[in-house]
């Protein structure tokens, strides 16, 4: 029978968790102080833990996360947070925590990882030995507690642990470098060198002789050799933005590099050999690139070990206010002025444009009013044009900002059920509660393969 602990000091928020996590002859406990889980921690017999992180001054959810797996290296422990950050992700994970998920619940998530964590306690014991603690580490200047951060904090934190090349997506602005160097610096190739190379910055032999370097006379204006970057990265991690706008020839040539681990450098008849990581970024959509024969797809599968998919500004507009917030003591920090404040009218406008630059253009808007605004508050007559032509918006409309539309959690969730049942569209129209010339058209409304994927 499987014995799970919850502890959280919302008295509703365990008896939600308790209610969801019955069934199957489970044993369900409840822990309302950190005080009263730690009492626990020594009797053990528990499979699982779920833990709030944010407890009290005392003690918190990583506190008893430590002290648990001293007691029991083999409990599996889940960890859940209202604001989280990159810090007590990585934290979290290198700690030992099983997942990190967030508030407020997605109760498929919580049940589906309830599940796993609890098939994992299952498994043989062979080699499991208690996690050593590590110290808290910066956020790196990536900002936000949205659910899409946190997604975004859990993958770089499994990522830091291990040499395999990423693979980092997102449109333009979303801050795609700094996911990156995160991954490097608390890797354990961060005290090794670091080098950002920007494919689409360079043309094809430009680019060649940067990534591989080149021989003197190897073409004209090579006047010396030159070190390329990978083997100035030798032993740390090289940084290919904007990967999908590179040719075919250096496609293959990257492709060696990450098989073989071998560069030549142009004009040269010797090879080198390195030891560098790959983190790759694209706001392109390589599977389609794939598809159209623009990107060879044995380098996208090579570059697509770990994938971590950065959401757009628009679909985490809460985290908005934290950036604003930043932003604007930075600003003020480098003139030595006192930081200015968003008025609510002015905070809400923000929030409710799309910003289709992403978190470059909202930093980029916000330097600019620091400067110019009057006063001590940034008012909406501040704000560009763009944003005083729009509606006027009031800060509680902004509850709802970046929510799904209804056809949206239909798509949603009608991709869920095909996903589940394997593209079995009769069993799939038989749990919706449709026949089946309905369930067709609506993939074919929502744009879906016959699998319930995106055509």
């Amino acid at each position: 029978m499987p014995r799970i602990l919850v502890v959280d000091d919302d008295r509703e928020t365990c008896r939600f968790m308790d209610e969801l996590l019955q069934g199957r002859g489970r044993e369900i406990e409840v822990a309302h102080t950190p005080q009263e889980a730690m009492a626990l921690a020594g009797a053990g017999g528990f499979d699982l833990v779920v833990s709030d992180i944010n407890l009290n001054a005392e003690l918190s959810g990583l506190d008893l996360l430590r002290a648990f797996k001293r007691a029991d290296p083999r409990l599996e422990v889940v960890l859940v947070s209202g604001f989280g950050t990159l810090d007590t992700a990585i934290e979290a994970v290198r700690a030992g925590a099983f997942d990190y998920v967030s508030k407020p619940f997605d109760i498929v998530e919580v049940k589906e990882t309830v599940e796993r964590a609890l098939r994992r306690r299952a498994q043989p014991a062979d080699g499991v030995t208690a996690p050593e603690a590590v110290e808290a580490v910066p956020a790196d200047g990536i900002i936000g507690r949205s659910r899409g951060m946190l997604a975004v904090y859990k993958q770089i934190a499994h990522a830091t642990g291990s040499d395999a090349p990423v693979l980092v997506t997102g449109e333009t602005g979303t801050g795609k470098e700094l996911i990156a160097r995160a991954i490097h610096r608390h890797s354990r190739r961060g005290n090794r060198p670091f080098v950002p190379v920007n494919c689409a910055s360079l043309a094809e032999n430009l680019l060649e002789s940067e990534l591989f370097g080149h021989v003197r006379g190897s073409f004209t204006g090579a006047v010396g050799d030159k070190k390329g970057v990978f083997e100035q990265a030798d032993g740390g991690t090289i940084f290919l933005d904007e990967i999908g706008e590179t040719t075919p020839a250096v496609q293959v040539r990257l492709l060696r590099v990450l098989e073989l681990g071998e560069v030549r450098p142009v004009g040269a008849s010797r090879v080198l050999t390195v030891n560098v990581r790959v983190v790759a970024a694209t706001n392109r959509d390589l599977e389609r690139a794939v598809r159209e024969g623009t990107f060879r797809q044995d380098l996208y599968y090579r570059l697509n070990v770990i994938r971590i998919m950065v959401p757009p500004l628009r679909e985490r507009r809460d985290d908005v206010p934290l950036i604003a917030a930043h932003v604007l003591r930075e600003s003020a920090g480098a003139s030595s002025s006192r930081p200015r404040a968003l008025a609510p009218p002015a905070l809400a406008a923000l929030m409710s444009y799309p910003w289709p630059g992403n978190v470059r253009e909202l930093q980029n808007v916000l330097e600019r009013l620091a400067l110019d605004a009057s006063g001590n508050a940034i008012e909406v007559e501040d704000l560009p044009a763009v944003f005083r032509e729009r509606p006027p918006a009031r800060v509680e409309d902004t509850l709802f900002t970046g929510l799904p539309s209804l056809e949206e959690m239909e798509k949603r969730y009608l991709a869920h059920v095909l996903e589940v049942l394997k593209g079995n569209r009769s069993r799939a129209a038989e749990v919706l509660g449709i026949d089946r010339r309905t369930l067709y058209r609506m993939m074919e409304r929502f744009g879906m393969d016959r699998d319930g994927t995106e055509s």
